[in-house]
């Protein structure tokens, strides 16, 4: 363990967080298994929705894992790493939710063409706001079910996220766990302004398979 001081622990946790962002799913499962680049099929991004349309459930699932655990790496591992100090490994926690997040978004290896960080933020969430889970995967579970929109599903979980904080959670929105999450959803919404776009003209993309409701009912 590194024993450091407030300031250093921030900028060091800060760097190690955004080097682990820069570990991509998608870039890593092609290099494994061969194949075009995700960022040049599909949707052109490198996260496991376009892994799952363009190179199947499998590979998707690789992509998956490995960018939710260097979210759960980032935040669990890296504050303990830095400090024996509870308080400062709590802040020291958010920089890197936000720092891993941030390098899987914007990697600086890869000209800034990362993906949406919603993986990688699951797997922040999932250490930081565990209370939460329940409602943002069964959030994300329903939207999809229903619609078989996976950007709008994960639009839904992260203000599901934020209306946990805000509703349920001691601190609120005005707490530095607030301020991290509102600022993610932030983050994600930017990054999801295309989908947005698509959404609202009517042509996004969506798993016709996933949405059960509509298969179950549907006329013969």
């Amino acid at each position: 363990m590194l024993v450091l001081s407030g300031t250093w622990a921030v900028v060091i946790t800060a760097l190690l967080a955004y080097a682990l962002g820069l570990v991509m799913g998608g870039m890593v499962m092609t290099a494994l298994k061969g194949g075009a680049d995700l960022r040049d099929t599909g949707s052109g991004n490198v996260g496991a929705t376009n892994a799952l349309r363009t190179r199947g459930k499998g590979f998707a699932a690789g992509v998956l894992l490995i960018d939710v655990a260097k979210g759960v790496i980032a935040v669990w591992a890296l504050p303990r790493l830095m400090t024996d100090d509870a308080t400062l490994q709590s802040l020291l926690a958010y920089v890197a939710g936000a720092a891993v997040t941030v390098g899987h978004c914007y990697p600086v290896l890869y000209g800034f063409r990362g993906g949406k960080g919603v993986a990688t933020l699951a797997g922040v969430f999932a250490v930081l706001l565990p209370a939460a889970l329940p409602l943002v995967l069964g959030g994300f579970a329903l939207v999809v079910i229903l619609s078989g929109y996976v950007s709008l599903a994960t639009l839904t979980a992260c203000v599901l996220a934020m209306l946990h904080v805000a509703c349920f959670d001691a601190a609120g929105l005005g707490s530095t766990r607030g301020a991290f999450v509102a600022a993610m959803v932030v983050l994600v919404v930017w990054k999801h302004r295309s989908n947005l776009r698509n959404l609202v003209a009517g042509r996004e993309s969506r798993f016709e398979n996933a949405r059960l409701v509509h298969r179950l009912f549907r006329r013969p």
